[in-house]
């Protein structure tokens, strides 16, 4: 047997830590090559790491939610050595007895699926789940009211014989003294007698003899309507009413009670009465929302922003997008005015080249530096996701029809939600757009992605009033607002490149051009 350590890999360019999210093996699995061992978070992204090894897994070295620098062991796998005999070796090793182990290709999204099934660790011979006698074999009888019936101790044992008790007075039912509810008749009755009425205790009826065991609950239909719609169980009410049956006003009463418990209960804030310090929720700054944070203060502080802001009139690029989603080119293809935004921004680039570009310094510290004007298009598009701020980009958007942007748009989107959004899709970005219209927001100051010079937020499009040819019309108007790395972009250059984005907006059949 051979035991190999699997150490943490750099999934990305430069990774230095990564926190183990969830193990997908545990110890004693059976592991293929490429098989998942388990999720990662890295400073960019949620990344599933695949096994370079076949065998079976011993132990797992790191708990669940530990953070671990690079090369740090992970997990332990052992491989049955050459020429040593196995008993019925599982279909997994079958499968790959024939394969060359080679360098994994650490953070890819491919995995290879074992045929190997869960009974191989299973003992041969041994009873299957759920097999023999049941503990209780006693026959219940059948419910004769929808309410509940209390549980009998659990500590009284079932007598067996008392099914037969012969009846006699006081006891109808054949119930034995000291037995349970196990003692009552298992055939069904046809009618049951109603219960004895209060002022009668001694008439004997079935229902005197299991009034003690069922607990059926008196109220009016509309009380009980009351009670279905305020989700209260009227056993839990305590009855007033002249014969036991709870009323309207037992209701009121409870419900009152029920509510001052809930205020008296814990909330968001906390109780009142507590120390401060007892209701403080402490978070640690970890993964995606570390790097973020990094990256926003390294860019607000070294790059000078400097933010201007338009309105714009998209009617025409609602029209064009209604226009689009009904399209036989377009079917099946999720499109919005975010479309038709990232199409402008890149056409006023091209116009502008200057905001599509890095500020570089001297890597010896001293006053000179450079500006890289990049000459593709890796555009950037903000992505809010269950593990914060993400900046995925697609690669050479510049050389990509609309429909062809468009469904980078929604691959872009979905992989971001689902947490999978890998760290090469997130570094090399040149301009990014952030649609902070999604969420109801006019418009705001966006940060610079570290590494660009301009940022292009997307406030919501909505109806407003419009002055059109001296008359005031309802238009569909949204505002942009552009941040810029001022030692790169002068004021003239940012207003030129809003002024063709929002040109392209009130008028997409530019892009034909």
């Amino acid at each position: 047997m051979t035991l190999n350590k699997f150490n943490l890999p750099d999934v990305g360019e430069g990774l230095t830590e990564a926190e183990i999210v969830s193990w997908k093996v545990k110890a004693g699995d059976t592991v293929a090559i490429n098989d998942v061992l388990c999720e990662i978070e890295t400073a960019k992204s949620l990344v599933e790491l695949p096994s370079p090894f076949a065998g079976t897994v011993t132990e797992l070295l790191v708990p669940e939610g530990v953070t671990i620098d690079v090369g740090t062991p992970i997990i332990s796998v052992t491989d049955a050595a050459a020429g040593t005999p196995t008993a019925a070796p599982p279909a997994a090793a079958v499968l790959h007895e024939t394969t060359t182990v080679a360098a994994p290709m650490y953070g890819t999204l491919t995995t290879e699926t074992s045929d190997a099934g869960e009974s191989a660790g299973r003992p041969a011979g041994g009873p299957l789940v759920g097999s023999g006698p049941k503990a209780d074999a006693v026959k219940r009888r059948r419910r004769v009211s929808a309410t509940p019936v209390a549980e009998p101790a659990p500590a009284v044992p079932l007598p067996t014989r008392s099914l037969t008790s012969p009846a006699r007075p006081g006891n109808p039912a054949g119930v034995a003294p000291g037995s349970t509810t196990a003692a009552v008749p298992v055939e069904p009755v046809a009618s049951p007698e109603r219960a004895a009425p209060a002022g009668d205790p001694e008439r004997p009826t079935l229902g005197g003899a299991i009034s003690g065991l069922v607990n059926k609950v008196l109220a009016k239909p509309p009380v009980r309507k009351i009670a279905r719609d305020l989700g209260i169980d009227l056993a839990d009410v305590v009855p007033t009413g002249a014969r036991g049956e709870v009323t309207r006003e037992d209701l009121v009463s409870y419900q009152a009670q029920r509510d001052a418990e809930v205020d008296k209960a814990d909330t968001f804030w906390g109780k009142s009465g507590r120390p401060q310090e007892q209701r403080i929720e402490r978070i640690p700054v970890k993964g995606v929302r570390k790097a973020t944070a990094k990256a926003m203060v390294e860019s607000a502080f070294a790059a000078p922003h400097v933010s201007i802001f338009v309105d714009v009139d998209a009617s025409r690029t609602m029209e064009f997008v209604k226009r689009l989603k009904v399209s036989r080119d377009f079917e099946g293809i999720k499109v919005s005015p975010l479309l038709i935004l990232a199409k402008a921004v890149i056409w006023a680039a091209a116009r502008n080249p200057s905001v599509n570009a890095t500020w570089v310094d001297s890597p010896d510290g001293s006053d000179s530096a450079e500006i890289h004007v990049k000459h593709f298009m890796n555009l950037g598009i903000a992505a809010a996701t269950p593990r914060g701020l993400m900046v995925p980009n697609i690669k050479n958007a510049q050389d990509l029809s609309l429909k062809e942007l468009a469904l980078a748009l929604n691959e872009l989107a979905t992989t971001a939600r689902a947490g999978k959004t890998q760290p090469a899709q997130m570094q090399g970005g040149t301009l990014t757009v952030t649609n902070i219209g999604a969420l109801g927001i006019d418009t705001g100051t966006p940060i610079i992605n570290p590494g660009e010079v301009a940022i292009v937020a997307f406030g919501t499009i909505k109806q407003k009033p419009w002055v059109l040819d001296g008359e005031v019309i309802p238009r569909w108007i949204t505002t942009l607002g552009g941040s810029f790395d001022h030692r790169v972009v002068d004021g003239d250059l940012s207003a030129r490149f809003m002024a063709d984005v929002a040109a392209i907006l009130e008028e997409p059949a530019l892009l034909l051009d």
